[in-house]
């Protein structure tokens, strides 16, 4: 799409908005209705979509796409109402008489940059507090799922007034091309070096943005840990789309103590999941394209390998990969993986293994592995991070009752549930003063004793 094109769409969704078609409860209300019963028209469209981008299995599909978008519409479906209403707050004595109300009114024309992991998800669920907090929308998914975007095109097109929600599609230079224009709000899911362009680029227009990034998210196996657990609950989160989660658990700080025991529980488990080893079935989702499979691949390199590292270079396929003996300083721990590889770092000083996650880039998720109330209050305490699990990995951020959302070179900003409405509107503080009564305190000529009174007031 050319330039002039894309400024003349952002124009017409912006004119949209101006026309306050977009305020009501209702319009809110009827929008997030057809939303949802899209999904239902094209959920086997979606899947089949996915399938030919990643080969992601229908279950894995409904479960970490479809289903996550259908229970944040319901959430804010249900709360929408409560959400919108004006919240009186405390007013100070020194404003006496007044009321304080906070106002939450839409921020205009969204711009929702989305990923290719997760496409449905990590662009319908934004969309959904973007429409409930009462914002018109332009989409922009990714070239990487040409498919997916394809059905997120015309599933759009089909549902929404072009000039309320409309889809972009394209690569570099449409990016390009959207972020030249004036947005009200700049809502973006990707990778930290992308994410700093579109930050730079919302800066020229001062336009609020939020930042989902990723990083390196790290696991802390202690020595009191439930390893079968553990492993079974790593390993879930590590071979989920195929490693390509930006939360997914990038490495393993494991107590040196139960290293071996971890391991070994990794290959029981691994067989549970697969027991045929049919690695080319359509359960296991594919590396997304030939560049980030040789990325991939040059990662396992000269490492050693203690479970997997075989390669399917046609199918685009690495089976889960388990590296031991490795350090801060190996290859596979200079960038985030996004794949199906797990490095293990053992430890014996869990003071040490928290300072080396701080000494680095705050990290999206952090997932600890204790039965030690004490070693959970001490993480939690020192280490800063996104969000994350005590026992579990990536489930935190299935749930519409948390914010999600990075710290630092993870990101800024959150969304899920009422969140997602708050991240998508402006809270507006409203004094509102008597006509009553004037305390003449505040006014010229200033005295001593107004002077002495006022201190007393604030």
């Amino acid at each position: 799409m050319k330039k002039e094109d894309i400024a003349a769409l952002v124009q017409k969704t912006s004119a949209f908005f101006a026309s306050n078609a977009t305020q009501s409860y209702q319009f809110r209300v009827e929008q997030l209705h057809k939303m949802e019963a899209a999904l239902d028209r094209y959920e086997q469209r979606i899947s089949d979509a996915l399938y030919k981008d990643l080969y992601k299995a229908p279950m894995e599909t409904y479960m970490t796409e479809l289903g996550m978008v259908r229970e944040e519409i319901r959430f804010l479906l249900k709360h929408l109402k409560k959400l919108m209403k004006p919240k009186r707050v405390r007013t100070p004595l020194s404003h006496f008489p007044a009321s304080s109300t906070l106002y939450y009114e839409p921020y205009g024309t969204v711009l929702i940059m989305s990923p290719w992991n997760y496409p449905v998800n990590l662009t319908l669920t934004p969309l959904a507090g973007a429409i409930a907090a009462g914002n018109c929308a332009v989409i922009k998914p990714s070239n990487y799922s040409p498919a997916t975007s394809h059905v997120i095109a015309e599933l759009i097109a089909e549902t929404f007034d072009p000039a309320f929600v409309t889809v972009v599609t394209g690569g570099r230079e449409e990016n390009t091309g959207l972020l030249e224009q004036k947005f009200d709000y700049i809502f973006f899911t990707g990778g930290t070096a992308v994410g700093k362009l579109v930050m730079e680029a919302a800066a020229r227009h001062l336009t609020p943005v939020t930042l989902e990034l990723g990083g390196k998210s790290p696991c802390i196996v202690d020595k009191t840990a439930d390893i079968k657990a553990a492993a079974k609950r790593i390993l879930f989160g590590k071979m989920l789309n195929g490693g390509q989660t930006c939360v997914a658990p990038d490495y393993v700080l494991i107590h040196q103590a139960v290293k071996d025991a971890f391991v070994e529980q990794c290959k029981i488990i691994l067989h549970e999941f697969l027991p045929t080893e049919a690695y080319t079935s359509c359960n296991m989702t594919r590396i997304v394209n030939s560049k980030h499979f040789e990325r991939l691949s040059t990662l396992i390199e000269g490492e050693k390998i203690v479970i997997g590292g075989e390669k399917d270079v046609r199918g685009r396929f690495i089976p889960l990969t388990v590296l031991d003996a490795v350090n801060f300083e190996s290859p596979v721990m200079q960038e985030e993986i996004f794949g199906p590889i797990l490095p293990l770092i053992t430890f014996t000083d869990l003071q040490w293994a928290a300072d080396q996650i701080r000494a680095r880039p705050k990290p999206l998720a952090l997932y600890l592995f204790t039965k030690d109330t004490a070693v959970e209050r001490k993480i939690l305490s020192e280490v800063s991070f996104g969000g994350g699990c005590i026992n579990d990995t990536i489930v935190h951020l299935a749930t519409p009752f948390m914010p999600f959302g990075g710290v630092g070179a993870s990101g800024m900003g959150s969304y899920h549930g009422k969140q997602s409405f708050y991240t998508f509107s402006h809270e507006k503080s409203i004094l509102k003063k008597s006509l009553l009564i004037d305390i003449p305190i505040r006014y010229h000529p200033y005295s001593e004793k107004n002077f002495n009174f006022l201190k007393k007031l604030m």
